[in-house]
């Protein structure tokens, strides 16, 4: 996939925008690990925030924190226009106001894609009425599913759509709560680069007509840069980096992961070896087919992965055998 271009429309904008969510010194432990450390900063209302980092960072803690499912032990989290959301009247109503979107998006396949629209709003009507959903609501899902695309789909069942549309589905689900605050956990993570690119142009698009807020964990680097306002840098539960997208540059990225341009040892224990590189989704390379891949030694090893701009190759330790 060609590079794609920075966003920096709305970037130079941000400091003066008003701050969505506030964060001061949030600190989360769980089973005895310290996950979050003190994390303090600002989301910009109206704009897209991309948090990146290595696995383990704190990313989907942090997210969590964010939606309130999970408890701080230490620090506060602030929404512009209610307050902390410690208090438990302030959380029920920041949750109302919140949509977040996971990995897996649990479709019912019987239904059709418009009835897994309707389950967003499923805390709108009692749980066991056997009435019809109202018209206004069935009005709210269809405009939704036509914000990503999806509007000619409405009454297929979702068993026997593709891959990308049941994506799709997911992200019209969380759209038609009407969130001001949106939240995506590595929404993309099942699908292709190419494909990914064009749904987060799809959800960017739509939170934006819709005036709201989105934080979403990103691991495709590119993706992040193309399609945020702002980047947040997480390493061992740490802010490493924030700041605009033309700042998150091939040195700021081997800051980030740990990584030296001419070392491939990377903190944790993993000794540098003969890495493979990975070949583009959809290539031949490697033997065997593009969708096969390349095979992975099973001896501790590093892999090579494509720099988003195309400059630099990032090192991540991918496989970590035992007793070796």
């Amino acid at each position: 996939m060609a590079a794609v271009p920075i966003r920096e429309d709305v970037a130079a904008l941000i400091p003066e925008r008003r701050p969505a969510v506030v964060l001061d010194g949030v600190t989360v432990r769980r089973g005895g690990r310290t996950v979050l450390r003190g994390i303090s900063g600002t989301i910009p209302a109206g704009a897209v925030t991309a948090i990146v980092g290595p696995s383990g960072a704190g990313k989907s803690t942090l997210l969590g924190a964010l939606n309130g499912l999970i408890g701080l032990s230490s620090g506060s989290i602030t929404v512009g226009g209610l307050g902390r959301i410690d208090h438990p009247p302030t959380l029920r109503e920041h949750r109302r106001r919140t949509a977040t979107v996971f990995q897996e998006h649990a479709l019912i396949d019987r239904l059709t894609a418009l009835d897994n629209v309707l389950l967003g709003l499923a805390d709108r009507r009692h749980p066991l009425s056997l009435l019809p959903w109202p018209r206004e609501l069935r009005r709210r899902a269809a405009e939704a599913l036509a914000d990503v695309g999806l509007l000619h789909r409405a009454a297929e069942r979702a068993g026997r759509l593709s891959g990308g549309e049941r994506q799709r589905i997911g992200l019209a689900r969380a759209l038609v709560r009407r969130p001001t605050l949106l939240l995506a956990d590595e929404p993309f993570a099942s699908v292709d680069p190419a494909l990914a690119w064009q749904l987060g142009r799809a959800l960017r698009d739509a939170v934006s007509r819709r005036g709201a807020t989105l934080v979403i964990v990103l691991h495709q680097i590119e993706a992040a840069r193309g399609l945020s306002d702002r980047i947040i840098g997480l390493a061992d539960g740490r802010v490493a980096f924030a700041g605009p997208p033309r700042d998150f540059d091939g040195p700021a990225q081997r800051r980030l992961f740990h990584v030296r341009r001419e070392e491939a040892r990377i903190p944790g224990g993993c000794d540098p070896r003969p890495a493979t590189r990975v070949a583009p989704a959809g290539s031949d390379r490697g033997g065997g087919g593009g969708d096969a891949g390349p095979e992975l030694p099973r001896h501790p090893s590093t892999l090579h992965l494509p720099d988003p701009i195309g400059e630099q190759w990032i090192l991540a330790c991918v496989t970590q055998s035992r007793g070796s």
